[in-house]
């Protein structure tokens, strides 16, 4: 029987390819903890989480000096016996998002070793729903873009075969968000999905107030319009607009999903896997949302979310935005307006390990 003997911790930074900003913050570089997990029958697995420029080295602390060295000698394959371990031995910092970060890095890698040994791809392992997804970009919608600069954007994205864009809002004064969509919606037609997402800026009074002028644009959906822990206030929006409303790139347990379904405060599910704390509980949400008929519509992290997304039957799109290509060989294939999920064995990343040397230092934890 393997056991775990090596645990590897690391960071890359990544900066973004494109300026992105939104109604709260900008993405100033993505900080990419990384996890390598050696067994004893020589098997490596590579897991890893990110932040949006913040929090980065707290991660990795809490990888190095309090998660990994819990895992040698373990048995790699007992994952959901893992997870909850780990949950519970870092429990006075949980439900919250370093914790979560961190437990996703090692709970990637496992599920990296799991589908190697059995030398299958992610998505067939965790479930094998269907092969692609459809896919809409994210990457010409942010907030900074004038409305003439955005229309080139999203026709450009419509003729590069996504079937979908999404348009940050959360400008000043409601009338130059509507202005922005009204643009975008008369030069890609009714048929192309427009997305909107408002990174929790509003309080609900202004959430309904703005989801009424954002109807006449028959959106896909209205990401993130208030806090995340503002339960009741969604729970309002949701009955005072058509829109479906989108939440989930803030919680950090499927149990704060489950509230969500229960009162009705959502009509689609955007988990992002290192933020719910990996792939174990990631499907849990899946398969929960699954449950109320709901879809899920993950948040960022695409060459991960391309494989839970193929793995379960209630996911409806993958959102594109290109990260990892700097330190990785492959890329996400997109054909006839969907992401197509990976065949090789693992989580489907070929990571560049020589551009990877260049960016960071591993610090070994290695069994005695």
């Amino acid at each position: 029987m393997a056991r775990i003997a090596r645990v590897e911790v690391g960071q890359v930074d990544l900066p973004p390819k494109v300026k992105r900003t939104d109604a709260i913050q900008s993405f100033v570089t993505q900080e990419t903890p990384m996890v390598r997990i050696t067994t004893t029958d020589g098997l490596v697995g590579t897991g890893y989480t990110y932040t949006i420029g913040t929090g980065g080295s707290s991660v990795v602390a809490l990888l190095r000096d309090h998660l990994a060295p819990r895992l040698i000698g373990r048995d790699p394959a007992l994952i959901e016996m893992i997870w909850k371990d780990l949950f519970f031995a870092t429990h006075a910092t949980a439900v919250g998002a370093i914790t979560s970060l961190a437990l996703a890095a090692i709970d990637t890698a496992l599920w990296d070793l799991r589908c190697l040994a059995a030398e299958r791809p992610l998505w067939q392992e965790a479930g094998g729903a269907q092969p692609a997804v459809p896919v809409y970009t994210t990457e010409g919608g942010w907030l900074h873009i004038e409305p003439a600069a955005l229309v080139d954007d999203t026709l450009k994205a419509r003729d590069a075969g996504f079937r979908g864009a999404k348009i940050k809002v959360g400008r000043p004064h409601v009338a130059e968000d509507v202005a922005r969509l009204g643009a975008v919606r008369q030069a890609v037609g009714p048929a192309f999905e427009i997305m909107t997402d408002a990174n929790q800026a509003f309080t609900a009074a202004e959430a309904i107030r703005r989801a009424r002028q954002f109807e006449a644009f028959d959106l896909a959906w209205f990401e993130e319009p208030l806090p995340a822990e503002d339960l009741d206030g969604h729970r309002r929006l949701c009955g005072a607009t058509t829109l479906p409303i989108a939440v989930g790139e803030s919680i950090y347990h499927p149990s704060h999903f489950r509230e969500y379904l229960q009162q009705r405060a959502c009509s689609i599910v955007q988990p992002d896997v290192a933020r719910i704390g990996g792939i174990t509980p990631w499907l849990k949400v899946a398969h929960l949302a699954e449950t109320f008929n709901t879809p899920i519509c993950p948040h960022f992290l695409m060459e991960l979310h391309v494989s839970l997304c193929a793995a379960v039957p209630n996911a409806a799109w993958v959102e594109w935005i290109p990260q990892l290509d700097d330190v990785t060989l492959n890329r996400l294939e997109i054909a006839d307006g969907k992401a197509v999920a990976p065949m090789a064995p693992g989580l489907g990343i070929d990571w560049n390990w020589d551009a990877i040397a260049k960016r960071q230092a591993f610090t070994p934890i290695v069994i005695s």
